[in-house]
């Protein structure tokens, strides 16, 4: 893979995985409310700890796969993500977070948020990923869309843009997927 498509790659991949990230903060600031910078923290640390280990283990077991078959198997497995995203998303409608009343309580929400990100990451470790890159991308990612949502959230787009997240998530994973194992 060279370089700017693995940016490209890479860049593409933490969007997908962070796009519930944003409806989070978004959902939060329809509220009035806004993640507090050692929620950020925690959110970004435990999603990108998740995030790296899983591409780790994938780009370990891409290993042991013929040459060209770990770009593939990891590429439809990243479609078949996103295509679930995108069933998942026509089966129900998103809502909204509740608020959360301490920092400690950020905890098991970044473990369900990094959840989402786990399985992507293997199949993204198997095509070829750099974990590390990977994972130093999520967290910045993490903080840019926290922002992000939170300001998105507080205009009066926050609510269409909300209804969106799940579906764009799922389109990613699926071109991302789609050009690992095909191209």
């Amino acid at each position: 893979m060279d370089v700017l498509a693995s940016i490209g790659a890479i860049l593409v991949f933490t969007m997908a995985c962070n796009l519930d990230t944003m409806l989070l903060s978004m959902g939060y600031a329809v509220r009035g409310l806004t993640v507090s910078p050692g929620g950020c923290l925690i959110l970004a640390g435990v999603t990108t700890g998740v995030t790296w280990l899983s591409l780790a283990l994938g780009a370990a077991a891409g290993r042991f796969l013929p040459a060209g078959l770990g770009d593939m198997l990891g590429g439809l497995v990243l479609l078949a993500i996103g295509l679930w995203f995108l069933l998942d998303w026509l089966r129900s409608p998103v809502e909204g977070a509740e608020p959360l009343p301490c920092v400690r309580a950020w905890v098991p929400l970044a473990a369900a948020l990094a959840v989402n990100n786990a399985g992507a990451g293997v199949a993204a470790g198997i095509s070829g990923l750099s974990p590390l890159w990977a994972a130093v991308c999520n967290f910045c990612v993490t903080l840019l869309f926290i922002s992000l949502g939170g300001w998105l959230g507080a205009g009066p787009l926050g609510r269409l843009l909300g209804k969106c997240a799940l579906p764009l998530s799922g389109l990613l994973l699926v071109l991302l997927g789609a050009a690992e194992a095909f191209l």
